[in-house]
This record gives structure tokens, sequence and C-alpha cells, in this order.
């Protein structure tokens, strides 16, 4: 009997060290949404930081908000498993935070770019490569025909070969030619565009020992109601996060 004892005792703390680590591996998954502005500042970011809230709730990571740069620091971005700059615009750190983030990076972490992350850093060639491009310029907001190229990854597996929505569509420049194309634009279904026939629009690589992740989409307010564009930021998220 006591043996049978000794048996059951072990049996059951096997079972909490195994429950004790998936609960603390899940809390280790967290993301940092970053939506500082200096320069033009969306006005969705505000819904666009609650919804990755929600969907970081339903599928299993933590999500913590922000517009204060000085989160980064080595110690600070040390718990988070990704950081999402949700429409940033203009200069956002010092030389310091960015020494940070760049260790952060190179530490095998991952970073999410959403539409006017582009439009953040022009100074800085860092992070330029690593966002993949600078925006350019932009038409009117319009329909338009998006050419899913990888069906194979995260952020695109669940989307038709062709995708129209309505958006506003950047160009760009001093686009790295490293980065691994997702979706590209046909300029012949809306007005203004200015790439001609490659127009990327979503992209992602490894970069500087980390994973990096950039879709231009999400300038309206709609589309943070919008379960396609909703899953292709949980996809590149979890891309960012190492998650296959």
């Amino acid at each position: 009997m006591l043996k049978n004892l000794i048996n059951k005792v072990g049996l059951a703390v096997f079972m909490l060290l195994i429950v004790t680590g998936c609960k603390k591996g899940e809390a280790q998954q967290k993301v940092l949404v970053f939506s500082k502005t200096t320069g033009f500042r969306h006005d969705n970011i505000e819904k666009g930081a609650e919804t990755i809230k929600r969907l970081g709730s339903a599928h299993g990571f933590a999500v913590d908000h922000s517009e204060d740069a000085l989160l980064f620091t080595d110690e600070r971005l040390a718990q988070y498993d990704a950081v999402v700059f949700l429409s940033t615009t203009g200069t956002l750190f010092n030389d310091d935070q960015k020494a940070a983030f760049m260790r952060y990076i190179q530490a095998g972490n991952g970073f999410v770019g959403i539409h006017a992350a582009s439009d953040t850093e022009y100074e800085w060639p860092w992070y330029g490569r690593m966002v993949g491009a600078y925006f350019m310029s932009h038409p009117q907001v319009q329909d338009a025909d998006i050419h899913v190229v990888d069906k194979s990854h995260l952020a695109t597996q669940h989307l038709p070969d062709v995708w129209t929505r309505k958006d506003e569509w950047y160009d760009f420049r001093d686009l790295n030619g490293e980065v691994k194309l997702l979706m590209k634009l046909d300029e012949q279904t809306y007005e203004g565009g200015k790439m001609g026939d490659h127009h990327p629009i979503a992209w992602y690589h490894e970069y500087d020992g980390g994973r990096a992740f950039y879709t231009a989409l999400g300038h309206t307010k709609e589309s943070f109601d919008e379960p396609e564009f909703l899953n292709h930021i949980v996809g590149g998220i979890r891309y960012a996060m190492g998650l296959e």
C-alpha cells in the first residue's frame, strides 16, 4: 500500500509539474503593441490596440499596449516575445532605446509592423531594413485586388488567391530585396499606384537574429472588423513569436 501511495503521489506531482510548466509556457507568450506617433496619427490606433488585445485572449497570448518609448530597455523588453508597431510614425527613440531594441531582435525575438510602421524612423537604416521598406506615397482610399503569392505562411494561408478589399494603398521606397513576399497589389484594379507590376504589400523575413513581418494593410477603422484581416494579423504575430 505504501508503495502504491508513493506511486500515486509521484504521479500527482509529475502531473502538477506538467500543468505548471504549460501555464508558465503560456504566460511567456506575450506581445507589446507600441503605437507612439510623432507625425501623422491614425484615428484607428485605439481600436486596433483593443482588437489585438481581444485577439490575444482568443489565441492564447497576452498583450500590453503602450506609447512610452521608455519601455525600450533590455530588462523591460525581455518580457515580450514580439513587439507590434501599430501605425507608428516619425522618430520614436533615442540612441539608447534604439540599441536596446536592436539587442532585443538580435536575441531572437520578433517584430510586427502594421500600416504606418513603414512611415517611421527614416533616419535609422537598421530599422528600415527590418521593416522592409519606407512609405513613399498613397492615393485615396479605394478598393483594389491583392494577389496572394505565398499561401504557406500563417498570415496568408486562410486567404483567397485574389483578395479584394478597401484600404489606403501605400507606395514604397528603399525596398529590402531580401524580404519574402506574401502579397502584392494589382495596380490595374485601382487608381494612383506608382510601383508598377511589382508592388509588394505584405512580407516577412528573418532579420539580424530575429523575425520580422510587415503588412501595409490596416488604415481604416473597418479593417479591424474584418475577419480576414484579423487572421492576417494574428498569423503575423504568431510568426514573429516563433510559432508555427
